[in-house]
């Protein structure tokens, strides 16, 4: 079985994601297990100015279950 979960969210100007929502949901538990990850990352912030600004993205999170 494989599939994706797809999550948006807010990385903040420290790189700490922030408001992490599913946008397509893949069930299974697997749509928490994304989001406990996700949550774990850190990001380059965006930049306005050269200074670190908050930022909305989609990142899509892949399973391969064998």
């Amino acid at each position: 079985f494989q599939g994706s979960v797809v999550l948006w969210l807010v990385v903040g100007p420290d790189g700490h994601p922030r408001e992490v929502k599913v946008v397509r949901s893949l069930g299974m538990g697997l749509d928490e297990k994304a989001l406990e990850t996700v949550r774990t990352w850190r990001f380059e912030p965006g930049r306005k100015d050269g200074l670190p600004v908050a930022v909305q993205v989609h990142v899509e999170v892949i399973f391969h279950l064998y």
